[in-house]
């Protein structure tokens, strides 16, 4: 399918319709064709996007290339008291998807939506979930709690974090990147790993839809998704660890026959707004230059009244090749910056340079109090040892120093607003002072496990002193509560992420008042 046919699809089955009674083709069918729960995502102040995707109960599928499916919305749980409803049409060449586009909704309050498969007797309902929409632009706002969380490899652990997030009750949930792990079954069990799945590496359509399957049979993530309405970005996983691109880890950049990884990417692509509440316009290319013929937008703006806007970044489809890699290879690599020319390169960039405007001016004309950057990878600087050269990870923003640089500026212009970094990607629970410039908070991994060791944490808090946390030993997520004056950030952990029924506890608070950039552990 090439990517004008699947615009035109996504848009098709994006549309709403009026509710009809007239008698449905659908054939009757035994199981819940909602396994994979529902979701939303994307809120304005007058709509949101909702979620679901059907599943057969027969081995041959749906065997219907088109599916019409009853969404409803209401201000109540048990569904009195409707406030709108209609179909949507989920499609086999999108893996029948549903993403209904909501409008005409009150600014700044909670819905709660479902979807029907069917009618009478034979009629199928969904789980009920919980979504919300912005304050109107420029409301006055005094306060906003959100969750936010990345990295949430299956194998690894589960996703008992999940379950105090949604006890927390958020108005959003944003995700940072590694939703889904493109990585074959280990050939061997590995004793460490709680979980294990049979699915091969991921490189096509099919692979991937099966992976964000198995990541969305979890309970415990289907509450998350009902809980509130999520913003999503992506980082390297959801295609291949470490591609930047057109390139993946297992190809030299210097490669020029990129087909075959191209074509995975599309595939991964696809994959991913088939799971996702995205709009349709997230297939459009949305300014001149940026994306390929097979790109999905991900980086996104949502204003939250006059207190905050979010910048959603996409640090992996527009990115240079990660400098200096290993023979024969692409991706990522430990390097010395006096061995490496390639970062002395001063027009490398991990956002590509359309999107890097496109922030600074969304970052100028930013007047709310906080301007929340959220984004895949630490941006904070690690010092090595004293007295020794630090060897710099080539994947991350030192990577790109000049990049780095930018973001930095572009942040530092802002005459009004609060710079807010929220950060995922290393597994780590981080806390840091971004050169005077930014606050940063970097939260751990749902689930994935890490490689630093904690014995190293003395030595690097006694050279990092612009680090006022750093926590490797737990898995887990962050809560943030947003008022106009004061932002506060709890980082949350999990007992064992081992055991699904793992209770969180709170590890760490730390307070910023707008305009101090350092924040206080509470």
């Amino acid at each position: 399918m090439n990517r004008r046919e699947l615009i035109r699809l996504a848009t098709l089955s994006a549309g709403l319709h009026a509710l009809s009674h007239r008698a449905y083709s659908q054939i009757p069918i035994k199981t819940n064709p909602f396994k994979l729960g529902v979701a939303s995502g994307s809120p304005t102040p007058d709509g949101v996007v909702l979620w679901t995707k059907l599943v057969s109960d027969s081995l041959l599928g749906w065997g219907d290339p088109t599916i019409e499916v009853t969404w409803q919305v209401a201000h109540d749980e048990q569904f009195e008291r409707i406030s709108q409803s209609g179909t949507a049409t989920a499609l086999a060449q999108l893996g029948y998807a549903v993403h209904a586009e909501l409008r005409g909704l009150q600014a700044d309050r909670w819905y709660f939506y479902r979807f029907v498969y069917g009618h009478g007797a034979n009629a199928q309902i969904s789980d009920v979930g919980r979504t919300r929409t912005a304050p109107a632009l420029g409301a006055p706002t005094n306060k906003l709690r959100f969750a936010f969380a990345s990295c949430q490899r299956w194998e690894h652990g589960h996703y008992a974090a999940y379950r105090q997030m949604v006890a927390d009750q958020p108005d959003l949930i944003v995700f940072l990147g590694d939703y889904i792990y493109e990585y074959a079954s280990p050939r061997t069990p590995n004793p460490s790993f709680p979980r294990s799945h049979n699915l091969r590496k991921a490189v096509n359509l099919a692979d991937y839809r099966d992976r964000y399957a198995l990541h969305k049979s979890d309970p415990l993530l289907q509450a998350a998704h009902r809980a509130a309405p999520w913003l999503i970005t992506w980082d390297d996983h959801e295609v291949q660890n470490d591609y930047a691109n057109d390139v993946g880890e297992d190809l030299p950049p210097e490669l020029t026959d990129k087909a075959l990884f191209l074509e995975r990417r599309a595939a991964a692509y696809q994959a991913f707004y088939e799971h996702m509440p995205l709009p349709a316009s997230a297939l459009v290319r949305g300014l001149a230059g940026l994306g390929h013929n097979d790109g999905v937008r991900v980086h996104q703006r949502l204003a939250w009244g006059n207190l905050a806007n979010f910048h959603i970044l996409d640090c992996r489809q527009f990115r240079d090749y990660q400098a200096c890699p290993k023979p024969n290879r692409g991706g990522s690599a430990m390097v010395l910056a006096s061995q490496c020319e390639e970062l002395k390169n001063p027009n490398r960039s991990i956002l590509g340079k359309p999107q890097e405007a496109w922030l600074a001016q969304g970052l100028a004309q930013d007047t709310t109090p906080w301007s929340v950057i959220a984004q895949s990878t630490l941006l904070t600087k690690l010092n090595g040892l004293a007295g020794q050269e630090p060897r710099i990870w080539t994947d991350g923003w030192e990577g790109y120093p000049f990049a780095r640089q930018r973001f930095i500026n572009a942040m530092q212009a802002q005459q009004n607003s609060h710079p807010i970094v929220l950060s995922g990607d290393v597994h780590l629970n981080v806390v840091a002072d971004v050169e005077g410039v930014a606050t940063e908070f970097c939260g751990t991994s749902i689930s994935s496990q890490t490689n630093w060791h904690p014995e190293r944490e003395p030595s690097f808090h006694a050279n990092n002193p612009h680090f006022q946390y750093l926590n490797s030993d737990k898995r887990g997520y962050a809560l943030a509560e947003v008022t106009p004056k004061l932002w506060t950030t709890t980082l949350m952990g999990v007992d064992d992420a081992r055991d699904a029924s793992s209770a969180s506890q709170v590890i760490a608070k730390f307070a910023v008042e707008r305009g101090q950039i350092t924040p206080a552990k509470m």
